[in-house]
C-alpha cells in the first residue's frame, strides 16, 4: 500500500507541475529512488550516453545521498550536507533550471539574513567577494533553494545549510560535466578549464529543466538490505508501524517480530550511523537478528563512486 499510494501521489503532483510549468514545495511521502521496489534490487551503473537528455537527480535526505540518473541507470552518487534543523531541505519535486559557475549570491529576505551584520537581503555578492558562500557552482532549484559547493568534507552527512544541498567541489564538477555531456550542452573543455581556474561567471540553461526528486525515506530496502537511517529532522518517521509497513512491502513477515524487537532495531540507527540488516536474515525469522551499524557517509575514493 505504501508504494502504490506514494506513486499515486507523485502522478498527481507531476500532472500539476506539467500543467503549470512551476516548481512547488510540497510534502510528499515517497520512497527513495534507490529502493529495491523501484530498482528490482539491482542498480545498473553506466557511463554517460552523450546526447541522451533523459537525466534526473534524486536526493534522499536521511541517507545524505544525491544520485544522477540517465535512462534509469546510475551515472554517479555523491554524499551531501543538508539544511539545519531550523532550515530543512523541503521534501518535494523540484526543477534544476541552470548551472552557474562562479555564481553571484543574492541573499534572500530571511530572518537569518536580517540578523547578519555582513550582508543585506537583495545585495549582489560577486564570486570574487569572500562573503559569497556558494563556491564554484550553483544549481538553482527554485524559491531560493540551491545545490552548491560544500565548505569541505566536514559538511557531508551533517545539517549545515539554510535549506540548500551542499556537495564537494570535485563532485559538483563531476555531476555537472556529466549533465553537460548528456544534454549535449556546447561548452568546450577549454572554457571549462578557464572557469575552474578563474572567477569568471558562466551560466548554462537546462532546457527542459532536470527533475530533482527530494525524498525523506528513513527505512528502505536497498540491494537486498534493510537500512534504517536516523530521523535527522525528527519527523517521527522511525516508528514500529512504519517499520512493519516497510517489512510487509518487501514480503517480509513482520509478525515474526515483537514491537520490542523492532524498537531495538530502530534504536540502533543513531548519531551518524545507519543500521543495516540483510533481507534474507529477516525473512528467515531467526533470532537474534544479526545486523551492523555503519556510518551513513563513508570516505569515498573519488567522484561519483557508490556509497554503501
Amino acid at each position: 500500500m505504501k508504494a502504490r499510494a506514494a506513486i499515486f501521489t507523485l502522478i498527481i503532483f507531476l500532472t500539476t507541475v506539467a500543467a503549470s510549468g512551476q516548481s512547488y514545495i510540497v510534502d510528499i511521502v515517497r520512497d527513495s529512488a534507490r529502493s529495491d521496489r523501484f530498482t528490482g534490487g539491482r542498480i545498473t551503473k553506466a557511463a554517460v550516453s552523450p546526447g541522451d537528455g533523459d537525466v534526473r537527480i534524486t536526493i534522499n535526505l536521511p541517507s545524505f545521498q544525491l544520485t544522477l540518473w540517465q535512462g534509469g541507470k546510475e551515472l554517479g552518487v555523491y554524499p551531501i550536507g543538508t539544511g539545519k534543523a531550523d532550515f530543512p531541505v523541503p521534501v518535494s519535486l523540484r526543477r534544476a533550471t541552470s548551472i552557474e559557475w562562479n555564481p553571484v549570491w543574492i541573499p534572500p529576505s530571511s530572518d537569518w539574513i536580517e540578523r547578519s551584520s555582513t550582508v543585506k537581503p537583495g545585495e549582489i555578492i560577486l564570486p570574487t567577494d569572500p562573503r559569497n558562500p556558494l563556491g564554484k557552482i550553483k544549481i538553482p532549484l527554485g524559491y531560493g533553494y540551491l545545490i552548491h559547493q560544500a565548505k569541505g568534507p566536514q559538511d557531508l552527512g551533517n545539517l549545515v545549510s539554510h535549506g540548500c544541498v551542499r556537495v564537494l567541489q570535485r563532485d559538483l564538477y563531476d555531476l555537472t560535466e556529466k549533465i553537460i555531456a548528456a544534454r549535449d550542452i556546447q561548452i568546450s573543455a577549454g572554457v571549462l578549464f578557464e572557469i575552474k581556474r578563474t572567477k569568471k561567471t558562466l551560466t548554462a540553461a537546462l532546457e527542459p529543466a532536470i527533475p530533482v526528486e527530494i525524498t525523506y525515506d528513513t527505512m528502505v530496502v536497498e540491494a537486498g538490505e534493510l537500512a534504517i537511517y536516523p530521523d535527522i529532522y525528527n519527523y517521527q518517521k522511525n516508528t514500529v508501524d512504519n517499520l512493519r509497513d516497510e517489512l510487509r512491502s518487501n514480503n517480509i513477515d513482520d509478525l515474526r517480530f515483537s514491537d520490542a524487537r523492532l524498537r531495538s532495531l530502530i534504536a540502533a540507527a543513531t548519531g551518524k550511523n545507519k543500521y543495516v540488516v540483510g533481507v534474507a536474515t529477516l525473512r528467515s525469522g531467526k533470532t537474534p537478528i544479526t545486523g551492523r551499524s555503519v556510518p551513513v557517509v563513508q570516505t569515498r575514493p573519488g567522484p561519483g563512486a557508490a556509497i554503501r
